[in-house]
């Protein structure tokens, strides 16, 4: 639970663009402010001060971290202001437990001062972030972005390879990633194309990206030419949009790959690195949102309170004699639980991870539940890593 015990005053922010409306209230329930902050340092700052004056030691309470609350939270630490973050879901769902359905700033701002005062068990603490932190915070949600700009723009061009010939879908669909494959649609986007091309053209044209892989290819690739001797209409317009979509999808894949290798120098600096990197399955990628998630750890109490966060504590759905079973809740931090996931599908090579993989299929998981135990026993692990500040230990699977 946030510890209370000391703060004179709570002080709900609830954060815009070009201003917040800030609610503070004392532990007894005495309104001491309710009024717009414009989001600038100096008038921020002016409030801040003057609660602190009056009042001892204030907290601020905030709704969103990040973006548009990071200005009032960097002002708050520096004016020798506690602050704390009310998950938003948590919000909404304390909101409906005040009179009135009104959606203002100011009654956001009041509930979460009221919220903070009466129930600080719903609060999360938020450590005071390094640069490093915060550079790789930046960077994390770029790369994501990019990340979804490739899905969208390789689903595009899977869609229309699939409508105008099927075939040709199915032998560079599933390989768009790799660099030859984008190359080779940059230059030649219809079927057509590829033909008159010729194969020994295009294994020249692919082979310094894919030494042991093109000769192979190129012969998939015309064998599912030859497949389809039918051209549907529109199938000409492919050698406009294709191209253009592939140099868009290598663009973002060069990008990602640079931003990759920002992360990792970044990630050199950070003590954490080596604890967090030495678990299989975590990557530059995944440490990087590790760190921004969750950090050093100190914010959670116990390796239960970890996995509540990330979503990947089991629920119990159960009414009378009707039990349903334990399912992955559909709360908790997006971000952090993909990344838990995504690590112990990649940790499955690991002896110890792919062990407790098998036993849960065993007990008749599947693959999905069995994955999801497999991350939220990963928590655990990683939790008592954070907190003894050690490295992971590879050992022999139990027998069962």
């Amino acid at each position: 639970m946030y510890d209370i015990d000391d703060v004179g005053v709570f002080l709900g922010l609830d954060v815009g663009k070009s201003a917040h409306h800030g609610h503070g209230l004392t532990p007894a329930g005495k309104k001491v402010l309710d009024k717009p902050l414009p989001n600038g340092e100096a008038k921020l700052r002016a409030v801040f001060d003057k609660l602190t004056a009056k009042f001892g030691t204030v907290l601020v309470i905030v709704d969103q971290p990040a973006s548009i609350g990071a200005l009032p939270l960097a002002v708050a630490r520096d004016a020798g202001c506690r602050v704390a973050y009310l998950p938003g879901l948590a919000m909404r769902r304390i909101a409906d437990l005040y009179p009135g359905e009104a959606k203002t700033d100011a009654r956001d701002a009041a509930v979460i001062a009221d919220a903070a005062r009466t129930m600080p068990h719903t609060l999360r603490s938020l450590q005071a972030g390094d640069e490093t932190a915060a550079e790789l915070g930046v960077l994390v949600g770029f790369d994501q972005d990019l990340a979804a700009e490739a899905t969208r723009t390789s689903n595009r061009i899977r869609g229309l390879l699939a409508q105008f010939h099927p075939s040709l879908e199915r032998v560079l669909g599933p390989r768009l990633d790799h660099a030859a494959v984008t190359h080779l649609l940059q230059c030649y986007g219809s079927p057509a194309a590829l033909r008159r091309a010729g194969r020994r053209r295009l294994v020249e044209l692919i082979r310094p990206r894919a030494p042991r892989m093109a000769q192979r290819l190129i012969d998939d690739v015309f064998a599912a030419l030859d497949e389809q001797t039918v051209v549907v209409p529109g199938t000409a317009t492919l050698d406009t949009v294709v191209p253009s979509l592939a140099r868009s999808l290598a663009a973002v894949h060069d990008q990602r790959r640079a931003l990759e290798a920002q992360i990792e120098d970044l990630l050199e600096a950070h003590p954490l690195s080596p604890v967090l990197t030495s678990m299989p399955g975590i990557g530059a990628r995944t440490a990087a949102v590790l760190l921004v998630t969750v950090g050093d750890g100190t914010g959670f109490a116990t390796a239960a309170h970890l996995a509540s966060y990330a979503g990947l504590a089991p629920a119990t759905k159960a009414s009378g004699t009707s039990i349903h079973g334990e399912h992955a809740p559909r709360t908790g931090n997006r971000q952090l639980k993909r990344a838990m996931f995504l690590s112990a599908f990649a940790a499955l090579h690991d002896r110890a991870s792919r062990a407790y993989y098998d036993k849960c299929r065993a007990r008749g998981k599947t693959h999905t539940q069995a994955l999801l135990r497999l991350a939220r026993h990963r928590v655990s692990v990683l939790f008592a890593m954070l907190r003894d500040g050690t490295l992971y230990e590879h050992r022999a699977p139990r027998p069962a």
